[in-house]
């Protein structure tokens, strides 16, 4: 499995990732020593996905702190956290990932400087403590989710997903994807579809090759094909990721999802989101609160390089739309299945389990 964010032990360390905007075609890993670069790579989606974006960021305090001079105080340590997560929380504004990691850095940070006697030395051991944590734990709620939705996906099915939610996309082995890999494991056979997800075609980038590297039966799709294989009943079950989903289960996700959604009720087809308990905002009531992000017109009037669109053109770009739960036939997480997600079956699963 690739490792899209890793942390490089040194003198000073350093976050290493690989830069997604140069898939497939090269591998290519950044060196980042500092916020600002940072917060260029999550904004420009070298690194991308709610569960990679949120344990990037948790190194982005502690990069912070190996920046400040020799003779910094841990009251200069804890500015420079506070700052570093409130510049970081600008970079993207929908996967709630990020700010759930921010959150949780920024309280670490608070509490461990009520001790009077705490070093400098002290405060970065104990966030880079934090953010290898949250790496970790990462890690294990991929598998968990791979390993609660395997038996969806019978022998010899045919996958959708959409995007990309893989290794990719986490610190793991993915959302969506994990599920694909952990019914891999188990011996079945299965075909998975690609939506090439557009404008920026993670699914055919991304999704695609880490499908055709792990030796998953994949073939690329343009988006607008998926109804016509529906209809033609070579669709058994659609899995996506989540970049935010609400109390009430309704889920944002990368544009396109919403539209598969919709097909899939009208053709009988079980659509499950897969998502870490981390993906789940409950300050939010529904999908209406989420805030949708806008991108450049760029992403859509040119493809490599070459204008596929007349110069001046007006441009609409959201980068997410939000399917609501009651087209969701499950949502699967490292704590188990939601089915017919709702309010009550959220909170149920997030805070008794």
């Amino acid at each position: 499995m690739p490792q899209a964010v890793k942390w490089m032990d040194g003198t000073d360390g350093v976050l290493e990732l690989i830069d997604q905007r140069r898939l497939p075609g090269e591998f290519i890993t950044l060196l980042v020593r500092d916020t600002r670069r940072l917060h260029e790579a999550i904004r420009t989606l070298a690194v991308r996905g709610a569960p990679a974006i949120g344990v990037a960021a948790a190194y982005g305090p502690v990069l912070a702190l190996q920046s400040l001079g020799a003779n910094a105080t841990t009251v200069d340590g804890l500015k420079a956290i506070v700052e570093a997560c409130d510049f970081l929380a600008t970079s993207r504004p929908t996967a709630v990932n990020l700010f759930w990691a921010l959150d949780r850095i920024r309280h670490k940070a608070q509490k461990v400087c009520q001790h009077p006697q705490l070093t400098l030395g002290e405060l970065h051991e104990a966030i880079l403590a934090e953010a290898n944590a949250i790496r970790a734990e990462d890690i294990e709620m991929c598998r968990a989710i791979g390993r609660h939705g395997e038996a969806l996906i019978r022998e010899g099915a045919g996958v959708l997903t959409h995007c990309n939610a893989g290794a990719l996309a986490t610190a793991g082995q993915g959302t969506a994807l994990s599920v694909m890999f952990e019914a891999q494991k188990k011996g079945r056979s299965f075909k998975v579809y690609a939506d090439e997800t557009r404008p920026l075609l993670q699914g055919a980038r991304l999704t695609a090759w880490e499908l055709q590297q792990a030796g998953i039966d994949v073939t690329v799709i343009c988006d607008n094909m998926a109804g016509w294989l529906m209809k033609k009943g070579r669709i058994d079950l659609i899995i996506t990721g989540a970049d935010r989903i609400a109390a009430n289960g309704d889920a944002a996700n990368k544009i396109g999802t919403y539209s598969l959604s919709v097909l899939a009720k009208q053709h009988g087809v079980p659509f499950y989101i897969a998502a870490p308990s981390s993906t789940f905002d409950l300050s939010i009531a529904g999908g209406a609160e989420i805030p949708i992000e806008q991108r450049e017109s760029r992403e859509v009037t040119h493809l490599g390089g070459t204008a596929t669109a007349p110069e001046g053109v007006a441009v609409y770009n959201p980068a997410f739309d939000v399917t609501d739960a009651q087209n969701i036939t499950a949502i699967i997480t490292e704590k188990g299945v939601v089915e017919n997600p709702d309010t009550a079956r959220i909170r149920e699963l997030l805070t008794e389990r």
